[in-house]
């Protein structure tokens, strides 16, 4: 058996389906971001722990948690509330456990939008670490994401998840990535000024995650990223197999990618605009007083 910490914040709509999908585990511990909607409300009507704490970043509030709520068990599984557990990936899990000699394990998603499986344009399997060892996996930031740090070797799961990415309508997608590219604009406006690209991992990375992430670090480089990104998923991912669902994606992802590219500009115009100097106390000239204002006699006694 396994711990389960879910990851919310205003998730009214999504949070009483991800923890019955998680009550396979007598231990779910949900980590909310001081939720301004009835998210704890809701999680509290379950037999589970609610622990509230503000949101700071990705990284951080994972290894918060990892390091600050007593688990159950010595293996947790990390779901966020738009995703689901599901009987095969949770009975996996309980055996990699049992007979593990690897401290995490990276589970494939998969992408549900417009009510299909988006399976071609999302890079299928595209892996994320969620089930992990207490004490030897920890969180750093990476754009608005988050990278695992691991202290021994990790695997892969064959079991995948749903994740239910625009569950929560459309504007709460754009409102979301409107966020999520203020945090990408910063940390590409850092990759470009100090960091590189590993061509080694580009080409010859043992895992997926290794040739993504090198991936990520070449295209941040590339001119017409929301172009070359829209083709790439589109003609040779082959997100046109994925029908309409496929071309709108494709399509949202462009636009993302688009407004992290004018944010990372609007950054550097705002690097190169030299500071208005505040002038000096002895040359602000001081305010003239007020001239006294003369009375007559009638205004006086009108009063």
């Amino acid at each position: 058996m396994f711990s389960i910490y879910i990851l919310t914040y205003n998730e009214e709509l999504d949070i009483a389906a991800c923890i019955e999908s998680a009550m396979l585990s007598d231990d779910i511990i949900v980590v909310d971001s001081c939720s301004r909607d009835r998210t704890v409300e809701i999680a509290a009507q379950y037999p589970v722990r609610v622990i509230e704490h503000p949101f700071e970043s990705h990284g951080k509030q994972r290894t918060w948690m990892l390091e600050n709520i007593p688990a159950k068990y010595d293996w947790a599984y990390i779901l966020e509330a738009d995703e689901r557990m599901t009987p095969e990936l949770f009975q996996e899990c309980c055996q990699m456990v049992q007979q593990s000699e690897s401290v995490g394990y990276y589970v494939a998603e998969r992408v549900m939008f417009m009510d299909r499986w988006i399976k071609h344009s999302t890079q299928f399997p595209r892996y994320q670490l969620r089930l992990l060892e207490l004490g030897k996996v920890w969180f750093t930031d990476y754009g608005h994401t988050e990278r695992e740090v691991c202290e021994g070797s990790t695997g892969f799961l064959q079991a995948t998840y749903p994740h239910y990415t625009c569950g929560k309508g459309m504007s709460r997608w754009i409102e979301k990535h409107n966020r999520y590219s203020t945090d990408e604009a910063q940390e590409t406006l850092r990759q470009l000024q100090s960091g590189q690209v590993r061509w080694r991992d580009l080409w010859f990375g043992k895992t997926e995650v290794e040739r993504r992430h090198a991936l990520k670090d070449l295209s941040l480089r590339l001119p017409l990223r929301p172009l070359i990104r829209w083709f790439y998923m589109y003609f040779i991912l082959g997100g046109w197999r994925d029908g309409e669902a496929g071309f709108a994606w494709c399509t949202l992802q462009g636009f993302y990618e688009y407004l992290i590219v004018l944010k990372v500009k609007e950054l550097k115009r705002q690097q190169q605009t030299p500071m208005t100097p505040t002038p000096h106390s002895s040359t602000v000239p001081k305010p003239m007083p007020p001239k006294p204002i003369q009375q007559t006699a009638d205004q006086t006694f009108a009063r």
